[in-house]
């Protein structure tokens, strides 16, 4: 894991994968993906799949962040190996629809993920990006990024889901 750690660290996306599966033709894709703080996932869903995703910390602190229709966020989870601050640890995974628009973001230098879903995977369907969220690399997404580092910090309750 500490090559997969270094490896995303020299990525222009600060995040790197390492496929456990051997082919994208075999029935269960399972990876790990580690992610650095200053890594920006533009927020998506798999809806175009429709295949449930299994995230699991193996080591750090994430946040999932749920968004509606419109990009306002109605969810945040933080889950992982270790406290949020003061926080007990509540939960080491989760799991997501196909129709959730999500995000994942490292609260701690050295997160991990162990992804899993169904197989095949078919690159051209596999994530729908969110059309109200800035692009990867670009400048915008840095300030979407830190504002939602400071969502997750902030004391703010959430779901707000109707």
């Amino acid at each position: 894991m500490g090559n997969l750690l270094r490896d995303s660290k020299s990525t222009c996306k600060l995040r790197q994968h390492l496929n456990v599966h051997k082919s994208y033709h075999e029935p269960c894709q399972r990876l790990f993906n580690a992610i650095c703080m200053d890594s920006y996932i533009r927020p998506h869903r798999h809806l175009l799949d429709r295949k449930t995703e299994c995230l699991i910390a193996v080591r750090g602190m994430m946040a999932l962040i749920v968004f509606d229709d419109k990009g306002e966020v109605i969810e945040t989870i933080r889950f992982g190996t270790e406290k949020f601050y003061n926080e007990t640890l509540g939960c080491c995974g989760v799991e997501l629809s196909p129709e959730t628009w999500h995000t994942v973001i490292s609260i701690n230098s050295e997160s991990i993920l162990f992804e899993v879903k169904s197989g095949p995977f078919e690159p051209a369907l596999a994530k729908e990006l969110a059309a109200w969220a800035p692009e990867e690399k670009s400048q915008e997404s840095m300030m979407y990024l830190s504002k939602l580092h400071e969502l997750v910090a902030s004391d703010t309750c959430y779901p707000k889901r109707n």
